[in-house]
């Protein structure tokens, strides 16, 4: 039997409308169950969504040299005796790697916040050079300076002859050859450390 023009059109739009709430139910999200669906290497599984994250297994955890390394660079922020320790330590690869560049801006840090060991370390290394790099009359005098205003003799010396000998070359090359071999000693094996590691933690002495 055939209907009406306008029955049947209204049926389609009744068609229309069902059909429409059907797709829209189908489309919703699931519901909330408190898991997530996880998958890796080992397969995919359900994971409850609270559950607490830990490291990786695979991933190796901090050495000891490397935990105390850290704590050292977290000190040597705040204290400049730390600091110039870092230096020391980063310039001789003990307990980190090796590394000449963060060495003299460790030390540079520490100096520039007053440590007077700092100052003279980086005043006798810039008045001769050390390694590959050549002697720098201009910083060897700014912090030789800082050292002897604070009453350190050895740096007042040490500013004399910054003054003498940049206008001397021949005075200057043998200067550095009785000196710069004493002088890179120092930053090896002679300059002290401020702090030692024990009990689980730095301690200055």
């Amino acid at each position: 039997m055939l209907l009406p023009m306008k029955v049947r059109c209204v049926l389609e739009k009744v068609i229309s409308v069902i059909l429409a709430v059907f797709a829209t139910a189908c489309a919703a999200p699931p519901p909330y169950t408190g898991y997530d669906r996880v998958c890796d290497s080992s397969g995919c599984y359900d994971r409850p969504v609270n559950v607490v994250q830990y490291q990786d297994a695979s991933t190796p955890a901090m050495t000891p040299e490397q935990h105390q390394a850290a704590a050292l660079i977290a000190m040597a922020e705040d204290d400049p005796r730390a600091a110039y320790d870092l230096g020391l330590r980063y310039f001789r690869g003990d307990g980190i790697k090796r590394n000449s560049y963060q060495a003299i801006q460790w030390m540079r840090s520490a100096a520039d916040r007053g440590n007077l060991d700092a100052q003279k370390a980086l005043g006798r290394l810039y008045l001769t050079g050390l390694e590959e790099m050549g002697p720098d009359f201009r910083e060897a005098e700014k912090w030789l300076s800082l050292a002897a205003a604070a009453g350190d003799k050895e740096s007042e010396e040490l500013l004399a002859e910054a003054s003498r000998l940049k206008h001397t070359e021949r005075q200057l090359y043998l200067w550095n050859n009785r000196w710069r071999p004493v002088f890179q000693r120092n930053w090896h094996s002679n300059y002290p450390y401020r702090y030692q590691w024990r009990n689980n933690g730095w301690h200055g002495y």
